[in-house]
């Protein structure tokens, strides 16, 4: 077998797309395997003592304090289902003693993966507004109904959540019973399809969430609560770690294109300590392409644009700088340096094939434009003007070099388009 070193990956390639795979774990799996780290050192517990008792209420404080300011309910409910399981198991561990045949223990293991998958499947609808209040009365009627059976009909109750559907050799290394392991089963599928299908930070954090619960629930033993409620502590942090991290994308990331907003420009900007450059990028007549074909397709364009300009290489970022104006950062580059990758990047635009061809969508049979680089349909010509600049005597300031690669774009503009000037 040959290895042809020219067909490797690059290493701007890899620099550029490192990212996609760690965003998977990173934080949520990092701070799992922190909890794993902890419960399984007794160094660690009697060093952190005093922390981890403090550690849930942290949590839960700082978790509602969030929720209730960025107005995410599913963070909430999330908090509230967790908080009350956790307190539900620990009084019946210490106080009454709990065991794999409990019904409080097994029920609770079948309703708590379901419920976080519901809310990692819906939509923020509020906590006071009248969905939300449907989703609490919900939460309390579950509860009724598991003090109701538990008083009432225990037998009966223990019999139903201790069917066996799944083969012994398979289940003896859990205190859960089948209908549990199998509800966090469907948990997790849910999660999963609902990842791939839409992909959010959100739906990711729930999926974490979902084994530091099941982890939790595995570590209970009567007497000792203390490792289960840190696990379900570790649950909410990951919730709230999501909220956090989601709310920092929707600063610095464009909805649009998914490539960094402008705000991400001016902050990498200011922290160019040495020599850059920088080039704006324009998608030309995107006016007539928007009048000619709508606003829909003007996006997909866009999108596609963004997506050729990610793979500038030489060091090179791209942003969105707002409307259908792009900017790429070359840290440590000077204009000479650059141009060659910047007029790359110009023919790779112009040389995509931007096809837009109609979708079949509902039973109504109507139409909905899609653009694509390959198949049947009607080619849009998409090129782009580029101005590049950097920063000099003249230029000391990002806001001066931002300035002087616009004018070079104009100048490119005005030179009749599909072209790079400095």
């Amino acid at each position: 077998m040959r290895f042809d070193i020219k067909n490797w990956p690059s290493r701007d390639w890899l620099i550029k797309n490192w990212r996609k795979p760690v965003s998977y774990v990173f934080p949520e799996g990092l701070i799992l395997l922190g909890a794993l780290v902890y419960t399984r050192s007794h160094w660690l517990q009697n060093a952190l003592g005093t922390f981890a008792d403090l550690y849930p209420y942290a949590i839960f404080g700082a978790g509602v304090l969030l929720g209730w300011r960025f107005h995410r309910s599913r963070l909430l409910f999330a908090l509230l289902l967790i908080t009350t399981a956790d307190r539900t198991l620990v009084q019946f561990a210490v106080g009454h003693g709990l065991g794999r045949d409990h019904v409080v223990f097994q029920a609770i293991a079948v309703l708590l993966p379901l419920n976080l998958a519901a809310l990692a499947l819906t939509a923020e609808r509020g906590f006071v507004t009248p969905p939300g209040l449907v989703r609490l009365a919900i939460i309390g009627l579950q509860i009724a109904a598991v003090a109701l059976l538990d008083r009432t009909m225990p037998g009966p109750t223990a019999a139903l959540l201790h069917l066996r559907l799944l083969p012994p050799s398979l289940v003896g290394w859990t205190p859960l019973a089948d209908p549990a392991l199998l509800a966090f089963l469907l948990a997790f599928g849910l999660q999963i399809a609902g990842q791939l299908m839409s992909p959010t930070h959100t739906q990711r954090s729930y999926l974490w969430a979902l084994a530091a619960a099941f982890l939790g629930l595995n570590a209970l033993s009567p007497g000792n609560p203390d490792p289960m409620t840190f696990y379900l502590a570790t649950a909410c942090l990951i919730l709230i770690a999501a909220v956090v991290e989601a709310s920092y994308h929707m600063a610095y990331e464009d909805s649009l294109t998914g490539l960094p907003a402008r705000r991400a420009l001016t902050e990498a900007l200011l922290r160019q300590g040495g020599h850059y450059a920088v080039a704006m990028a324009d998608v030309d007549h995107f006016k007539q392409i928007n009048d000619r074909h709508g606003h829909d397709v003007g996006d997909q364009v866009l999108k596609m644009v963004a997506v050729k300009l990610a793979l500038v290489g030489s060091g090179g970022h791209a942003f969105r700088y707002g409307g259908e104006e792009f900017a790429v950062l070359f840290p440590g580059k000077s204009v000479d340096e650059c141009l060659p990758e910047v007029e790359t990047l110009r023919r790779t635009v112009e040389d995509t094939r931007f096809i837009l061809r109609s979708r079949i969508r509902s039973r109504r049979k109507r139409t909905e434009p899609v653009v694509a680089e390959k198949g049947p349909g009607t080619r849009v010509p998409v090129t782009i003007s580029i101005g590049v600049a950097e920063k000099d005597p003249r230029h000391t300031k990002p806001d001066q070099v931002v300035m002087a690669a616009d004018r070079a774009l104009y100048r490119a503009k005005e030179g009749g388009r599909n072209q790079v000037k400095t």
